[in-house]
């Protein structure tokens, strides 16, 4: 079974392009004293960096990490492209060019080695340093036959310190004019029921409080 092969526009595109920039590159390598094998070498290193520097954005993008180095380089990388296109275009003398220009090209490969650099040994991940949980411990099971046996209720109560009993109210002082009213109060119960007249009645009767009905009962008597 044969596959066809269908050309893509966009991959021929880039090819055309990257030849392109490969050779003004190259043009302006050897245009700064840069001859021989080494002005080959510059179109790969610069195309080398702006390679890493975009495949470390997209890795940091995913991420979610800070991307300002990897744009840093990006940048770096496409500026020294963009500006070899721009310098070939007819603008500079390829026969006279500035000492400026030669300075830049021959420092090139110790900025390209410092940032590849830098674009491979940044960490893409931070490690975990948060200390891992501790499981709480669970409660430990007692067999029912070593378990204390719990003490009964009577026992707790009856180990208990005992309640001191309140102290008994003081007498209450009954007025004398209010022991002869009660005792004709008495007098009059008396001959109508024929029994002594008790603190309850006298309460009800006079509409005493209760501690000085009792009092008053106890005079009575």
């Amino acid at each position: 079974m044969t596959r066809s092969i269908r050309p893509d526009a966009v991959l021929v595109q880039a090819v055309i392009a990257g030849a392109l920039s490969f050779a003004h590159l190259h043009d302006i390598a050897a245009a700064a004293g840069q001859d021989g094998w080494k002005a080959w070498a510059y179109p790969i290193s610069v195309d080398l960096l702006l390679v890493a520097a975009w495949r470390r954005l997209r890795i940091l993008r995913t991420t979610g990490k800070p991307t300002r180095a990897a744009w840093t380089w990006f940048a770096v990388a496409l500026a020294a492209s963009l500006g070899a296109n721009i310098a070939t275009a007819g603008l500079l003398d390829l026969t006279d060019v500035p000492a400026w220009l030669r300075i830049l090209v021959a420092g090139w490969p110790a900025l390209a080695f410092l940032g590849g650099t830098l674009l491979v040994h940044t960490p893409t991940s931070e490690p975990d340093t948060a200390p891992e949980p501790t499981p709480a411990a669970a409660p430990a099971i007692v067999p029912a036959e070593l378990a204390p046996e719990p003490e009964p209720f009577l026992d707790a109560v009856e180990a208990a310190e005992p309640v001191p009993a309140l102290p008994a109210p003081p007498p209450v002082d009954v007025p004398p004019a209010l022991v002869d009213h009660a005792r004709k109060l008495a007098d009059a119960h008396r001959s109508a029921t024929g029994n002594p007249i008790d603190a309850d009645t006298l309460r009800d009767r006079l509409g005493l409080p209760g501690p000085m009905a009792a009092q008053l009962a106890t005079h009575l008597a």
